[in-house]
């Protein structure tokens, strides 16, 4: 007889074949999890380094971008958390934030406490990104971006083009904006003094992870953009000189009143096209352990302007050469910050996602893809039922939150997805995240070796399900296998 139990009760001891568990929906279920906090990086034998908790577990983050339009609900937050994502990266703007010089919003400050007081309550953590595109609102940027205010262009032109938004960075006038952003004394101390006095704010929530500096920096091109060369010479300038004096400023900046945070960089767009960044390394000044992380974009060029993604070209894999010798000389832990094509209903699209999702389970971890709404297309990650949008359906896949061991791996044949990593022998939990998508009518585990102890809570509906798994007495290094198949 099978019985109906809560998720404490479904703990069984393994046979000598491993342990297999297959149960029905549990009647009784905690209202959220709560995502464990990051206490510090640790690098593994392999030189990748990964966030821990404070029981030195390996942690993998996972989840969406949101509210860059101000248009979050609770009900998102809700529902992101439910389906056992444990992240969201929050796009802030500074010009909604500080729409006039020295004096923050109380409004959207307020809007945004709301947003992270969901966080707080659904267990999710927060990253906070400071973005941009084109600058700001003086070229075409709605009320997202750098302030007016803050926005000093000589009078050069500015002449948007329809069919390209990005093609907007190399008009004069937007260069001359980033360029004394960059250079001029005033700005510069505008800028580190607003992200001190929004960190300030903002430092209370149990939920906030920390801090993104700056979404996809750009600057000055002198040269022909259109030669790779010429664009190649003016990325690596700009992350050695102006941009890495930014961050500079920026770390300071947040690190007067927030010592808990983590904070990111971003390399320039240039790594989604293979080329590696040229970041130098940075101090945290915080006491103890730096808590300083790595944000690269992964965004194929094609497949922004509108083309079905080629498995031939060679971008995944120029991508993920181009990224990994930064994070792995200075001990670094990966967070992709934005990935995802516009329209994953392509067939070359679709494989796209399964591949980024495969690729970052090696280098990153973790990831927000590119965008938590529902739509009928474009970057929506569900359909406008709530589902998962066609072609999304591998980001929404099983995982593993958090570690007791090392060299965590994800591979997925079909309806089957296996979990693999070398125990660390403490005999702490891995934590499985188990989502409904991918699991609708629930799932069977088998794990090994023997010996283990699992504690089942089975999806349902539209929750996420989770599975607990503790090898007490295993070595360090011992090899564990688990499978996970739908019933």
């Amino acid at each position: 007889m099978r019985l109906r139990r809560t998720a404490v009760a479904l703990l069984l001891a393994a046979t000598t074949a491993g342990t297999t568990l297959s149960a029905p929906p549990a009647a009784a279920r905690p209202p959220h999890r709560q995502a464990a906090f990051p206490t510090a990086a640790v690098t593994g034998p392999d030189g990748r380094t990964d966030p821990v908790d404070a029981s030195g577990r390996q942690l993998r983050l996972r989840g969406f971008n949101l509210d860059k339009y101000a248009e979050a609900t609770e009900q998102d937050v809700e529902s992101l958390a439910a389906r056992g994502f444990t992240l969201i990266r929050v796009a802030v703007s500074w010009t909604r934030l500080e729409p006039r010089r020295g004096r923050l919003d109380q409004a959207e400050l307020g809007r945004l406490h709301r947003l992270l007081g969901w966080a707080d309550r659904y267990g999710v953590l927060a990253l906070v990104d400071f973005h941009q595109d084109v600058y700001g609102p003086k070229f075409g940027g709605g009320d997202r971006g750098i302030p007016l205010w803050a926005t000093r262009d000589d009078d050069l032109p500015f002449e948007a083009d329809p069919d390209d938004w990005f093609a907007g960075y190399f008009q004069p006038a937007v260069q001359a904006a980033f360029r004394h952003l960059y250079d001029d004394p005033d700005l510069r101390a505008w800028q580190a003094d607003f992200y001190t006095r929004l960190a300030r704010e903002l430092r209370g929530h149990r939920s906030l992870l920390g801090y993104d500096l700056f979404n996809e920096p750009f600057g000055p091109v002198d040269g022909d953009p259109t030669d790779p060369a010429v664009l190649a010479a003016a990325s690596a300038a700009l992350e050695q000189g102006r941009l890495a004096d930014m961050y500079r400023r920026l770390i300071a900046a947040v690190r007067r009143v927030d010592r808990r945070a983590w904070l990111f960089v971003e390399p320039t767009v240039l790594v989604g096209q293979g080329v590696p960044t040229r970041l130098p390394g940075f101090t945290d000044p915080r006491p103890g352990a730096p808590r300083l992380g790595f944000a690269p974009h992964f965004y194929d060029t094609a497949v922004e302007s509108g083309a079905d993604w080629d498995p031939a070209g060679g971008f995944v894999e120029d991508y993920t050469a181009a990224i990994a010798a930064y994070p792995a000389a200075h001990r670094l832990p990966v967070l992709v910050g934005e990935w995802g094509p516009p329209d994953a209903r392509r067939p070359g699209n679709a494989l796209l996602v399964r591949r980024q999702v495969d690729a970052m389970d090696g280098f990153a971890a973790g990831w927000t893809m590119w965008y938590w709404c529902r739509g009928d297309g474009g970057y929506c990650a569900l359909d406008p039922a709530g589902r998962p949008a066609p072609g999304h359906g591998p980001a929404f896949g099983p995982y593993p939150a958090a570690v007791a061991g090392t060299a965590a791996r994800t591979t997925a044949d079909g309806a089957s997805h296996t979990v693999r990593w070398a125990a660390d022998g403490t005999g702490h939990a891995t934590e499985l995240v188990l989502p409904a998508a991918a699991f609708p009518a629930g799932v069977r585990i088998t794990v090994r070796p023997a010996g283990a102890l699992v504690a089942l809570d089975q999806p349902a509906g539209e929750r996420a399900g989770t599975a607990r798994i503790r090898l007490p007495g295993a070595r360090p290094g011992t090899a564990v296998t688990v499978t996970l198949e739908g019933r």
